[in-house]
């Protein structure tokens, strides 16, 4: 898999016409408003895309030791991860809420680091959670929160972490749902080709991460990312009267039980060239 080539940069013009795309987006009247979101209809791309992603004021998020580093571009690349932990019956939303402050303190007060490695967390009863701070505005300004979750590529990936060990079970059918929208989502954003972009922790480094089985159902998430893509696209193009495609998008995203874990090691996180913890 040719991971590190990156994405064709805008075209000359193209400023102008996802501004023409924009206004005729505004006349369709806020069809796509993803009101439980606070989405406007100056994003109906987004509003199209964007999960219930819960905030880290939702669950409890502590703040990071520092400020987080903001790039101004986009990550080129999605990568999956298992959080190495025990496959929880529990799926509320409390359990989901518990398991990001467990993941965040074990994070910055085992390994040191200013905050939570990964962009965004799933439980395994597809609960998706904002990891690091400020990920959720990063992504809605098309920019990208420095995180630690993939050694030496962490400048131009974004991490999801997904609750459980799946080195010989299946993650469970809600978290798989959740996964392929948000791996829609942010392909939406970043104008990302799912079957180039999603990819797995052992695809950069030496580790199982993120398990045999889940790892084996990467062909098939990018499949139904992509679906879901043309789906999307398919409604946005009824709705501005004309067919659009990932490049011609305006960009402008918008947002949206305690169980003690021993570890949340699934293999190398940071390296030699990475800026920051």
């Amino acid at each position: 898999m040719a991971v590190e080539r990156r994405p064709e940069t805008d075209r000359p013009g193209a400023v102008d016409r996802r501004t023409m795309l924009r206004g005729t987006a505004l006349a369709a009247g806020g069809v796509l408003l993803g009101g439980a979101l606070g989405v406007s209809a100056a994003a109906p791309a987004a509003a199209a895309a964007i999960p219930k992603v819960y905030t880290r004021s939702d669950w409890g998020a502590r703040a990071p030791k520092r400020a987080v580093q903001v790039l101004g571009q986009g990550p080129t690349h999605i990568v999956v991860h298992h959080t190495a932990t025990g496959n929880a019956s529990d799926t509320s939303t409390s359990h989901a809420a518990a398991l990001s402050r467990s993941i965040q303190r074990y994070h910055m007060d085992h390994n040191g680091w200013n905050d939570t490695g990964q962009q965004l967390t799933i439980s395994r009863g597809g609960h998706i959670m904002e990891g690091r701070d400020r990920t959720l505005q990063a992504i809605r300004d098309g920019g990208h929160v420095l995180g630690a979750h993939t050694a030496n590529h962490n400048s131009h990936t974004v991490g999801i972490e997904n609750e459980g060990t799946y080195t010989s079970v299946s993650p469970p059918g809600a978290l798989m749902s959740s996964l392929v929208d948000t791996c829609a989502w942010l392909c939406l954003v970043y104008r990302l080709d799912p079957q180039e972009a999603i990819v797995g922790h052992r695809d950069y480094n030496a580790t199982n991460c993120p398990g045999d089985k889940l790892y084996s159902m990467l062909p098939e998430l990018r499949d139904d990312v992509g679906t879901r893509l043309r789906e999307q696209l398919r409604h946005l193009s009824r709705h501005v009267g004309q067919e659009l495609t990932l490049e011609e998008l305006p960009t402008y995203p918008a947002a949206p039980r305690s169980e003690r874990v021993a570890t949340f090691y699934h293999g190398p996180a940071i390296g030699e060239l990475d800026t920051t913890t």
